[in-house]
């Protein structure tokens, strides 16, 4: 399942900085074979205690965990959306992808210079989304004259685009983003081709600098705004300090964890990002488990059984007899596959089953 996420930010906010930590945690392209490769996509391992824990269980050969790709946008200037600067690469690339990770520093660093010649995260974040509404309000000024004679003609799904475009229009002539508009799942859908910018989830990734003057850390009033602003859109965010990771990457082990106290950082943030990011993208995750591999299989939340196989081979879906299911905290209790079947732990599961994140699965083809 090739999910992405784009990595958008104004110059010298540590952009770059965050994809480089991120790709350290890049994951062998051979066993992803949707992976484009290209440097600026980064397939990433999503951290997961469990899928290691059945590793050890199973004594498998090999352990291959979820993934989730993470993309590095062309930097950001306003203007964007009239095409000033990479402008129209940022918006296209970013166009292409499901989920969008703003990086926004909170860090002071006069060795840094920031765009604008002041660190003001509130400002920053407000500087990105405008050029995203503005990419947006052309997308719908567009659609809404490509449309205007079919609704002229009385075309019923025409009428209806255009009256869920003129809702969405209004907020983003008011600098709202359009995922901000209360939408059902059918008016949803209908949006769903036009691929608005604004309609992607956004994770906020406020990134401090170890030891630096961090806006978190003086209880700075800007931090107070920003989390403000934050919590009153109910968006998701994530603390990460992408340089220590950057700087630690050739250290391994108890060796990194004694530099990473010198650089006085507890911990970087990054493995949260990744979970927060899986997780935005209303992703969830199953096993398979035996001594020749364990795996982490990506799925969507709510999957079926035979919808859930999928993401081990296309036929499951239409081939699907059944499911041997257990819970992966139950089958690591019972001890051994033989134990958890005599205790009728394993459940034999159907068509409508519902797949839980952390099952363990075997299906019947």
């Amino acid at each position: 399942m090739a999910l992405a996420i784009g990595i958008v930010g104004l110059p010298n906010v540590g952009k770059s900085t965050l994809f480089n930590a991120l790709t350290k945690k890049s994951v062998p392209a051979e066993n992803y074979p949707f992976c484009t490769i290209d440097p600026s996509v980064g397939v990433v391992a999503v951290p997961d205690e469990r899928l290691h824990k059945l590793a050890e269980f199973s004594k498998t050969q090999k352990t291959i965990p979820a993934a989730v790709e993470f993309v590095d946008i062309a930097g950001l200037v306003k203007g964007a959306s009239e095409g000033e600067g990479l402008g129209n690469q940022f918006l296209s690339h970013i166009r292409e992808t499901d989920a969008i990770a703003e990086v926004v520093r909170i860090f002071e660093d006069s060795n840094i210079i920031h765009v604008d010649g002041k660190i003001d995260p509130v400002s920053d974040i407000e500087t990105i989304n405008l050029e995203l509404i503005l990419a947006d309000m052309q997308t719908v000024t567009k659609r809404l004259g490509n449309i205007e004679k079919d609704v002229k003609r009385g075309d019923k799904e025409a009428g209806k685009e255009k009256e869920i475009l003129l809702r969405v229009q209004e907020a983003l002539e008011a600098e709202k983003l359009a995922q901000e508009v209360p939408l059902n799942d059918e008016e949803r859908e209908i949006l769903r081709s036009m691929h608005l910018l604004t309609m992607k989830p956004i994770l906020y990734v406020l990134n401090k600098k170890a030891g630096g003057k961090n806006l978190d850390e003086m209880n700075d009033e800007r931090y107070v705004k920003l989390l403000a602003y934050i919590k009153a859109r109910n968006a998701h965010y994530v603390i990460v300090d992408a340089g220590v990771e950057h700087e630690l990457s050739v250290f391994e082990g108890e060796e990194k964890e004694m530099f990473r106290a010198e650089l006085g950082s507890k911990n970087d943030g990054i493995n949260d990002l990744i979970k927060r990011g899986y997780e935005m993208l209303g992703l969830e995750t199953y096993f398979t488990t035996g001594e020749k591999e364990t795996r982490a299989w990506t799925i969507k939340k709510g999957s079926t059984a035979p919808v859930a196989g999928m993401a081990i081979h296309t036929d499951f879906k239409d081939k699907f007899i059944r499911a041997e299911v257990i819970f992966w905290k139950d089958l690591l209790d019972a001890g051994s596959f033989a134990n958890a079947k005599e205790n009728g732990m394993l459940r034999i599961e159907g068509k409508e089953y519902i797949v839980r994140d952390g099952d363990v699965m075997e299906f019947r083809v």
